[in-house]
C-alpha cells in the first residue's frame, strides 16, 4: 500500500472540542516533517456561564461526544489518535483514564495519547518529581479530579489554582501575564514541578520560558500530549522552543 505523501511517517487523528482554538495550532507548531495532524471537532455547545456546579456536566458532554469525533476521523485512515481535550482524561482517577482509552480503542482499534497519562509519562521522564502544583482554566471541582488522578499515579498535589473561566472559548483568552502571575503563586521550595492542564489554555511557549526562570519542570499539557504521541510512535525528533520535554527526552 502506498504512503501518504505528506504524512509519510504518521497520520495523527486528533479529537478536540469544537470550542477549542488553541490545541490545533499548538499541535501543528510541534509537528515534525512527515507527521500530519487531522483534527476532528467534538461537538461542544459554547457555554457562557460555566460554574463549579456545571463544569463537570459540560466536560462529560464533551466526553460523550468524543466517540462520534473518533468515528469521523477514522475515515482518513489515521495511524494513531491524540486526545486534544484533557478534563475527561482525569475523571475518576487513573481507572477513569484507562476506561476512556479502552472506549476509544474499542471504536477505533487504535492506540491513543491522552493528557493525563501523558503528563505522568512526562513527569517520570524528568525524574525526581513527587510534589506538584497544578494550574488549570477549570473550576475547583475539576481540580479535585486532577489532584485525585495524580494521587493515584504516586504524586502529591501541594497546591493548585483554578482560573475559573466562565466560558469554553474564554479559556483561550487568558493572557500570558495572567498565567505568569499564577505560576509565581504556585511555585515554592515544596514543589518539584508545575503542571498546566486544559488544552485551550495557551501555555506551550510560556511553560518553556518558565522552566528557565523557575529552574524546574513546567509541563504544558499540549506539549506533554504531543510529545507522548510522537515517542509512542518511535518518532524521536527534537522540537526546539517548546520546553525541555521535546528538546531532551
Amino acid at each position: 500500500m502506498g504512503r501518504d505523501v505528506l504524512g509519510w511517517r504518521r497520520l495523527f487523528g486528533v479529537m478536540g472540542p469544537s470550542t477549542n482554538t488553541v490545541v490545533q495550532p499548538d499541535f501543528d507548531m510541534m509537528r515534525p516533517a512527515g507527521v500530519t495532524n487531522h483534527y476532528s471537532r467534538i461537538f461542544t455547545p459554547n457555554a457562557d456561564a460555566v460554574s463549579n456546579e456545571t463544569f463537570r456536566a459540560g466536560a462529560e458532554l464533551i466526553g460523550a461526544n468524543t466517540l462520534d469525533a473518533v468515528r469521523s476521523v477514522m475515515t482518513c485512515n489515521p495511524d494513531y489518535l491524540v486526545m486534544g481535550m484533557s478534563a475527561v482524561t482525569f475523571f475518576d482517577g487513573a481507572k477513569g483514564a484507562d476506561r476512556f482509552i479502552a472506549q476509544v480503542k474499542e471504536v477505533s482499534g487504535l492506540d491513543i495519547s491522552v493528557g493525563s497519562h501523558a503528563c505522568t509519562a512526562a513527569l517520570n521522564a524528568y525524574g525526581g518529581v513527587k510534589r506538584l502544583a497544578v494550574l488549570s482554566p477549570y473550576w475547583p471541582a475539576m481540580n479535585t479530579e486532577v489532584a485525585r488522578y495524580f494521587g493515584d499515579m504516586g504524586f502529591t498535589v501541594v497546591r493548585d489554582i483554578a482560573l475559573q473561566c466562565r466560558s469554553w472559548t474564554g479559556i483561550a483568552q487568558v493572557t500570558p501575564a495572567e498565567c505568569v502571575a499564577a505560576l509565581k503563586k504556585l511555585d515554592g521550595d515544596d514543589v518539584d514541578a508545575i503542571v498546566q492542564v486544559g488544552t485551550n489554555l495557551s501555555m506551550v511557549r510560556l511553560a518553556a520560558m518558565a522552566e528557565l526562570w523557575l529552574g524546574k519542570p513546567v509541563i504544558a499539557i499540549n506539549a506533554a500530549t504531543y510529545w507522548h504521541a510522537l515517542r509512542a510512535n518511535g518518532i524521536m525528533d527534537k522540537v526546539a522552543g517548546c520546553g525541555r520535554l521535546l528538546e531532551e527526552f
